[in-house]
């Protein structure tokens, strides 16, 4: 599969995904508790990543390979985010962290940089489990998601007309 071919066929999955999502929250009024939110903004990060490679010419391959290393940064983000979140629906009930304030009331009083930390600490309403398709909870599908749309990145670090090795 070409660069750009396999950059279109991210900004599509980055988009379906988005979209599923948004129905989950919409249609299914399931709101996203912070990890998940924090999962959509790996997400919406490779979109717009592979979004930008579609762009950049072929012979640009440092290029290439900056656009591929930010997209594929995007996704092992949401990666850890959403096995984070999947440990921490398998913690028993006793030390499943308390709920918290929401994440518009951290943003409004913390630094970002506190604000990351209590996210990825993990609330209780992270830990419970609101849908389940064949047995597995959304952050468990989310999960292996994000782990196949991270093996389709990986090649935009390797696959191009003109390699990085080879001097040109």
């Amino acid at each position: 599969m070409s660069y750009k071919a396999r950059c279109l066929l991210l900004v599509v999955a980055s988009i379906v995904g988005m979209l599923f999502a948004l129905w989950l929250q919409h249609y299914r009024h399931l709101d996203p508790c912070p990890l998940c939110i924090f999962q959509r903004v790996g997400l919406i990060g490779l979109g717009l990543f592979a979004f930008v490679g579609l762009w950049v010419p072929l012979q640009r391959v440092r290029t290439q390979l900056l656009v591929g290393w930010a997209a594929l940064l995007s996704i092992v983000w949401s990666v850890g985010v959403a096995a984070r979140h999947v440990w921490l629906q398998y913690l028993p009930a006793d030390d499943v962290p308390a709920c918290g304030p929401g994440l518009d009331y951290w943003l409004q009083i913390l630094p970002f940089n506190q604000v990351v930390q209590q996210v990825l600490h993990g609330s209780g309403e992270c830990a419970k489990v609101d849908w389940t398709l064949l047995g597995l909870s959304l952050p468990h599908w989310s999960l292996l998601y994000f782990v196949v749309l991270t093996a389709l990145t990986v090649p935009l670090l390797f696959k191009r007309k003109t390699s990085i090795f080879s001097g040109r």
